[in-house]
Parts: C-alpha cells; structure tokens; sequence
C-alpha cells in the first residue's frame, strides 16, 4: 500500500518535463549518427559473412559477428526510440494532470524508455576500458580552509551521484586538513559503466561563495581538482618494477570509513619514475590495505601510460573540445546569483544545491552528446 501511495503522487508536470529532457537529450545524440549509413555497414558485414574465405581465420571472423550484433542492435534501439518518444509524448500531451491512473501507466512507460536508452548509450558510446570500475581521487587547490572544505563538498557530491546511480562508493583514502575539509579523498566506485560515466568529471572544480569562514562574508573563489580513472581488471597487465616503489606504513586517521583502523596498517606507495602517490587505509590490515594499493596504483599507471602514449591525440581532442587535463570544466556560482556552468558544453543549471547533492548526470550527458559532435566531425 505504501509503494502504491508513492507511486501516485507522481508530479505530471515534472514527469512531462523528464521525457521532454530526456527525448531532446536522445536527438542531440541521435544526429550524430546516420541510420542510412549504419544500415548500409550492416549490408556490407553481411556481404563480407557471405564470402567462402570468411570462416579461414575464426577469429577474426568472430570479432566481425560481434561487431555486426552491436551494429544491428544499435539499428533497432535507435527505430524503437524515436517511435517511442513520439508515442510517449503524445500521450502525455492528451493526458491531464488530475487522469492518475494514466500518468502512472506513463511513468512506467518512461522507465521501459530510459532502461533502452542506457543501453543505446553503452552500445554507442562506451568502450571496453568503460565498462570498469572508477576511483575518483579529489585534491584542494591553494587557497587554505575554504579549497579543504569545498574539496569536501566535492566528495559528498559524487558519493551522492554513485547512491543516484545505484553504485557501491567506498572511501579508501582520506586525509582530514586541520580546521576541517580534506587534504585529499580517494573512493573506490563500483558499477556497470562507472568510469565511462565519471570520466568526465576530471578537472579543476571551481566554488564561488560568500565563506561561512569569513566574518566579514567576503565572497571567496575556491579550486579543487577532481581525477577520475579506471580500475583494471587482473588480465590486462602493467609491468611495475618492485625497485620503481617505495612502500611506506603509517596510522591511519580520519573519518576514512566505517573500518579506519588505529594501527599502523594504513599503506602508502610511491611509484619513482611517473612520482604516483597511492593511500589505503580503509581495509582492516596491513596486507590487505597493500593489496588495495597496488591494485589503485596499477590502475593509475594504466591511465598514465595511455595518457603518455597518446600525447598528441589528447591534444587535439582538448584543443576541439576546449578543456585540456589542468583547466577549469566547472564553475559553482553561489554569490552573487546561482549558477552551475561546464565551460566545455555550456551547459548551466540554476540549482547548485541540486548538483551537490549528486543530480550530475544532465552534465555527465552533455558530455556524452559533445563526445558524439566531436568523433563525427560534425561541430
């Protein structure tokens, strides 16, 4: 009965404003591919299967059934969606606010909507690497009590986005700052799809406020830089020379977690050469914060080595897409009007309280739609 009484008190005019977003969202993805063109490449992996050498090297011929499954289910997502937010709206729009039972049946409607899109979008967007876990470490820039507290708020905001999403987040590093904040988190975010989503926050976070550290509420600018990376799976091997490390332990500190321990098991790890730092202190002994550390500092390493072999491209995708590794994505403007603005689509929201407690995913989806305008050349 409770399910119920919740269920019916969805707000139609919300619920009408979510499918509207959501719909415009799927076209500004949608132009960046050609139904024509996708069918045509589906004609032509058809061709290629007909051919009486196809099955001469299987495994090839096994990447190209793969691909060819991907492809025709794209095809159909995107024939199914655009049938069914016209379908949807229209019925909305021919629906009143006070018809409940209608509206619930719309509501269920969207979710069978929004359940296709996601998986149009792992289809479409994602590769392999994004399918992983993510760790998201957060870092204050200069600027004291007020960079540690809004580097904090950062952190509540993506363990709010994780819940939103259903992810598991776990803290496995936390240094408190003296007078409050942190000098540095890391959490461990686990889910479908976690670093393809979370990738886009990496960058320098910047808070404009009036301090509640100020008496004489001055309005301050604050930074914090946000590092968002994969967690590699044990198969995809990174070569770490035990003379390239230096490991160190201490007691861990701190509100890192339920399990914080008081000993001396908390683990540091230096790696020389790239002068990667990794902390864990959330597990309860020494060995499996080591075993944690090592695991984050191959993932480190992983994204270090791609980012170093891939150099120039990284270059080129920054200058286009206007934001480098380093610069400004995001402005959180409390004083002297709201706003939320990513500098690299444009994309605002009036709602900062909102955004901190986790609704990013808007952000995250402009995001998406300028990754689509960018690899097909078609801003």
């Amino acid at each position: 009965m409770e399910i119920k009484k919740q269920e019916s008190t969805i707000d139609y005019y919300e619920l009408k404003k979510d499918i509207e977003k959501l719909r415009d969202q799927f076209l500004d993805i949608e132009k960046s591919f050609s139904l024509e063109k996708l069918e045509k490449l589906n004609e032509e992996i058809n061709s290629k299967i007909c051919s009486t050498n196809f099955w001469d090297n299987q495994k090839e011929a096994q990447r190209v059934l793969d691909e060819q499954k991907i492809l025709q289910k794209k095809i159909e997502l995107i024939k199914k969606l655009k049938i069914d937010f016209e379908d949807i709206l229209n019925l909305i729009n021919s629906t009143s606010a006070n018809e409940t039972n209608e509206i619930l049946e719309i509501h269920s409607l969207f979710d069978d909507i929004k359940n296709n899109f996601m998986q149009f979008i792992y289809l479409s967007i994602f590769e392999d690497i994004d399918k992983s876990n993510a760790y998201i470490t957060i870092k204050p820039g200069a600027g004291g009590l007020e960079s540690t507290d809004w580097a904090q708020m950062l952190l509540k905001q993506y363990i709010r986005y994780s819940e939103r999403k259903n992810f598991n987040a776990d803290i496995i590093e936390y240094t408190q700052a003296e007078g409050g904040g942190i000098k540095v988190a890391t959490i461990e975010v686990k889910g479908d799809y976690a670093y393809g989503f979370l990738k886009y926050e990496t960058g320098i976070h910047r808070l404009v406020r009036i301090s509640p550290f100020d008496s004489n509420a001055r309005r301050h600018t604050s930074f914090a830089s946000v590092y968002v990376y994969p967690q590699i799976k044990d198969e995809i091997e990174v070569e770490i020379n035990p003379a390239d490390i230096k490991i160190e332990t201490f007691r861990a500190s701190g509100a890192g977690g339920q399990h914080v321990n008081t000993t001396d098991s908390a683990v540091r790890v230096y790696h020389i050469p790239s002068k990667i730092v990794v902390v864990c202190q959330n597990e309860r002994s020494q060995h499996q914060n080591r075993e944690k550390a090592m695991k984050v500092l191959k993932s480190r390493l992983y994204q270090y080595y791609l980012e170093e072999k891939k150099k120039t491209e990284e270059e080129s995708f920054a200058e286009k897409k206007d934001i480098s590794w380093g610069n400004q994505i995001r402005s959180y403007i409390l004083q002297p009007y709201t706003l939320v603005k990513d500098h690299r689509t444009k994309y605002e929201c009036t709602q900062p309280d909102k955004i901190f407690d986790g609704e990013i995913e808007e952000f995250i989806f402009s995001m998406i739609s300028l990754d689509f305008k960018i690899k097909y050349n078609i801003i």
